[in-house]
Order: structure tokens, then C-alpha cells, then sequence
């Protein structure tokens, strides 16, 4: 989880790579009108991400009716959209990327991305909402650096959490 450009897709593709399990980008559950506003350059708000949550949420039950471990990224900017996720299956957990503010724009700002211009970095971080120190299922890791090195940070994390 994330706002745009702190790695969601890379480090999520090869945390679930390394472990078997299942990978499912996120931006792939946005309907038809989200991504034509995110292409005009235009917020999303609530109502928007309402049906978006709703299409991760039953993919999130797929995997657990089959009992398969997943990753789904997806950018859980507030802790109410934590929350609906979290309510589909008590298994759910999230990682936090976090990124400076700095690096999130230089990394927005020389990337392609299909439909999610620079220009709403801006309104990601405003709706961000920080992961509180309440939400035990949120696991917080600096996303500075190399991807591999972040991979291996969640890796090391995941493993430790597992054998506990």
C-alpha cells in the first residue's frame, strides 16, 4: 500500500515472485471511468474508489476461498478503505511503502505510467492517512533505495512474522 510511485507493483511482483504466491496489480480492478478521469488528470475521490475497493475486496475472497496466499497491491489510502479490506478475511495485512514526498515526485515525474500522471501525486498524499499505531496488521518499510534491497527488507520482514 501506497501513494502512486513508492513502488507498489515492483516491490509487490517480486515479494509474491520470491514467496509463490499469487500477484494481482490493483490498477487493474479501477472501472472504465476512474482511469478516464485519472488520464484527464482528475481526483479520485470516495465515491469513485468505492466500486474499486469492492472489485479487490471479492478478488481478496477468491484467494481465500481457495486458500492462496496473495499480494494485491492497491494504494489503502485511508485507514477506512484499510479497514474494508481487513474485513474480508482476518489474514489480510498490509505493507506500508513509505517514501519521502521528494522522492515520490522524482519517481512520478520520469516514469510512464498507462494512466496516472504526476500531476495527482498531489492529491494521493493529501488523502493519505499513515498507517496508526493501532493497525497491527500494518507493517511500515523505508521504500528508499533499490527495489531489490526494498524487495528483501518485506522479505526478511514476512519470513520473521511467518516463523513467529
Amino acid at each position: 500500500m501506497g501513494v502512486s510511485g513508492c513502488g507498489k507493483t515492483t516491490i509487490g511482483e517480486a515479494v509474491a515472485h520470491r514467496l509463490g504466491w499469487v500477484f494481482q496489480e490493483g490498477d487493474d480492478f479501477h472501472p472504465p471511468e476512474n482511469v478516464a478521469k485519472m488520464r484527464a488528470g482528475i481526483p479520485l475521490d470516495d465515491a469513485d474508489r468505492a466500486p474499486w475497493l469492492k472489485a479487490i475486496e471479492a478478488w481478496i475472497r477468491e484467494q481465500s476461498a481457495t486458500q492462496s496466499s496473495a499480494v494485491v497491491t492497491c494504494s489503502a489510502l485511508k485507514r477506512a478503505y484499510r479497514d474494508e479490506l481487513r474485513a474480508v478475511d482476518r489474514a489480510v495485512s498490509f505493507v506500508y511503502l513509505r517514501v519521502s514526498d521528494s522522492e515520490l515526485r522524482r519517481r512520478v515525474e520520469t516514469r510512464h505510467h498507462e494512466y496516472m500522471p504526476a500531476s495527482l501525486l498531489d492529491s494521493q498524499l493529501a488523502a493519505l492517512e499513515e498507517p496508526a499505531a493501532d493497525e497491527q496488521d500494518v507493517i511500515t518499510v523505508d521504500a528508499t533505495g533499490p527495489a531489490a534491497d526494498v524487495a528483501e527488507r518485506v522479505l526478511g520482514i514476512l519470513r520473521a512474522l511467518f516463523q513467529a
